[in-house]
């Protein structure tokens, strides 16, 4: 049995993006979505959480770079 969902267009493009193959079916592509959510890690290691703390205060310092001065350093 199969039933019939609204979703903005928006959401079909970007639903469009994770297909694997041009005939993939929409549920398939949501059935692996929800394998991924059900099967994912959501808590942050202690380290993962104070290296964003002290990301942020570097950030709220003004101590970072630039896009283009990292493009610079960078090489690119």
């Amino acid at each position: 049995m199969a039933t019939t969902i609204k979703i903005h267009q928006g959401t079909k493009t970007e639903l469009d993006r994770f297909r694997e193959y041009k005939n993939e079916s929409y549920d398939e592509v949501i059935k692996k979505m929800m394998f991924v959510v059900k099967n994912i890690d959501n808590e942050l290691s202690k380290e993962t959480i104070k290296a964003i703390e002290k990301a942020r205060e570097r950030i709220k310092k003004g101590k970072f770079l630039t896009e283009t001065q990292a493009k610079k350093r960078l090489g690119i």
